[in-house]
């Protein structure tokens, strides 16, 4: 019998090799995000140019220009004679009087039956194109009775649209019908049309006239996505326009000088529609020039269509070309193509009774349907962007402007740099004093820097601005990190040194808590910032919500792991 000698507890926990930070999935990820990042921010530098990197910088870093646009308009609710104002819409463009014999509207009043007569000659495709498609047209003798089918909503759009020569477009309202005036039109003005055809503005519960300057907030967003689209077509896609109340639009150019940013402002984008002819060949059909109004996309029939409406000459121009190409015929191998600065956005036959009516009369008003699902709604919504090729939904007007140096903006930037950090510095400084230990202030301010490259790298990957709010909001996120990474540092080190690992995973779960509570607070507190869009306000919200979210999801959790693994290894453990 041989005794051997039993192996100790702690020569059995010798035996066993502890896992590497490298093993741990968190510092895995974190390794990840730092080397994306710097693939994003691709830093480097050249003997000519200096250092440089992928980072796009704002107007206030990299020096340029900036315009203030005003839009112009008004929204009005309003009520009028409806024979008198259709009488007015075909007088004004016949030239001759007309005058009303009998005007009806169905049970509902939904639906107007209008009989009018004129000695002026009118034919029934210049009633298509004021948009009375649904009329027919007797003749006796020298004198024409026209009978027009229709609604008061479209009588008083198509009314002012003639009087104002601007678009005006009717919204539905719990209120009731509101009409956006797309063109500068003060209330006397308005007021002075609507009395011509006994018509007058509606009033509220307090007895106000419903009438304000301006532009409905869906106008606004609209104004702003086309010229991002329009800036975006053109290569300029890290111009930012910013809304600044809901009459005024900012846009920042940044490295342009102001003459060169007035002259990108006011060029259109090409617009151009193109009838196949044969196999892939095309012909030229109109161009944005043409296309006199742009509707709301809308679904009918569970089909989402974007309508817009044609002048007089672009009817025309269709019509002839429908009929030379044979498309009246046979539209399935005739379609018709949008494009957009040389590029297709859209491409489709002619509806079977859209080819039949263009065999006898030119067609203004078009719809161009995308499909039915919600792609096909977002589809119809782009289209409305594109119908407008550049041309703005309402008229603007040039309020303000200004000019920064460049010498002047890379000043700035040299400052922020610098701001960044003596803030860094500062913190280290504080931090060394607290605790007087390397171990744990490399990993700390590591630990910020860290974060600091990996929101760089996020603005890079987007194309993000980085401008002086922005980079307020690095700093910002450099304080409250720090914060957060004392709040991990107290609880590991218990009465100065690791506590066991039971007590470890109590106290690093608690100051988790405070720290996910604490960045909620920040986000939230943040969030109105960026869904009402204060000007540059909106990029340090934006930063700072970035910041938190990278430090409390990626970099924080590993300090937790590396200070722990670095006090054990420098023996603060028990």
């Amino acid at each position: 019998m041989v005794f051997k000698e039993e192996p100790t507890g702690g020569e059995v926990m010798s035996e066993e090799k502890p896992k590497g930070l490298l093993s741990d999935w968190r510092i895995r990820i974190f390794i990840l995000a730092i080397l994306l990042s710097l693939v994003a921010v691709q830093p480097w530098y050249s003997s000519d140019g200096g250092f440089d990197s992928n980072l796009n910088y704002g107007l206030d870093l990299e020096g340029g220009s900036w315009l203030q646009v005003s839009l112009q308009g008004a929204v009005i609710q309003a009520d009028v004679d409806e024979g008198l104002t259709a009488s007015a819409i075909i007088e004004k463009a016949i030239g001759s009087p007309v005058t009303v014999k009998k005007a009806v509207s169905d049970s509902d009043q939904s639906r107007l039956s209008i009989v009018l007569e004129t000695k002026g000659e009118i034919t029934q495709s210049y009633l298509n194109l004021l948009g009375f498609s649904d009329s027919s047209i007797t003749q006796r003798g020298d004198t024409y009775e026209i009978t027009i089918y229709t609604t008061k909503q479209q009588l008083i759009s198509t009314y002012l649209s003639e009087e104002f020569g601007s678009e005006v477009v009717p919204y539905a309202t719990p209120d009731g019908i509101e009409y956006e005036i797309r063109t500068k039109a003060d209330q006397e003005t308005v007021e002075n049309l609507l009395e011509d055809v006994n018509g007058f503005l509606l009033t509220d519960e307090d007895g106000n006239k419903i009438y304000r300057e301006g532009v409905r907030t869906e106008t606004r967003d609209l104004t702003v996505d086309i010229l991002s689209e329009k800036f975006n077509a053109l290569g300029l896609r890290d111009i930012p326009v910013r809304t600044v109340g809901d009459d005024y639009i900012l846009i920042d150019f940044a490295g342009v000088d102001l003459t060169t940013a007035k002259e990108i402002a006011q060029q259109p984008g090409k617009f151009e529609i193109r009838m196949q002819v044969e196999g892939n060949n095309t012909r030229h059909v109109l161009y944005g020039d043409s296309i006199s109004s742009v509707g709301i996309p809308s679904q009918q029939d569970g089909q989402w269509y974007t309508p817009f409406t044609l002048s007089r000459e672009g009817a025309v121009s269709l019509q002839q070309v429908a009929i030379e190409t044979g498309a009246v015929n046979d539209p399935n191998s005739h379609w018709l193509y949008m494009y957009l600065d040389d590029e297709e956005v859209y491409g489709a036959p002619l509806s079977p009774s859209a080819a039949s009516s263009l065999r006898t009369a030119p067609i203004a008003s078009w719809q161009a349907s995308t499909g039915v699902d919600e792609d096909s709604k977002k589809q119809a919504e782009q289209l409305q962007i594109h119908l407008r090729a550049g041309a703005l939904p309402v008229n603007v007007e040039l309020v303000g402007s200004g000019q920064v140096d460049a010498s002047l903006g890379g000043q700035f930037k040299m400052q922020a740099i610098i701001a960044g950090l003596l803030s860094m510095l500062a913190v280290a400084a504080v931090v060394y004093r607290r605790y007087g230990k390397k171990q744990i202030l490399v990993p700390m301010v590591a630990t910020s820097v860290s974060e600091v490259l990996m929101i760089l790298g996020f603005a890079a990957a987007v194309g993000w601005q980085l401008d002086l709010p922005s980079i307020a909001g690095i700093i910002a996120v450099i304080g409250t990190g720090i914060d957060h990474l004392v709040i991990i540092t107290d609880e590991v080190l218990y009465e100065g040194k690791l506590p066991p690992t039971k007590v470890y995973l109590s106290r690093i779960t608690r100051a988790f808590s405070i720290i996910f509570a604490a960045a909620a607070t920040t986000i939230i507190a943040m969030s109105p910032l960026v869904v009402m869009g204060f000007g540059a306000l909106k990029g340090f919200a934006i930063t700072t919500i970035v910041g938190v979210l990278i430090g409390v999801l990626i970099a924080r959790p590993v300090y937790g792991k590396v200070i722990k693994e670095v006090l054990q290894e420098k023996g603060e453990g028990q």
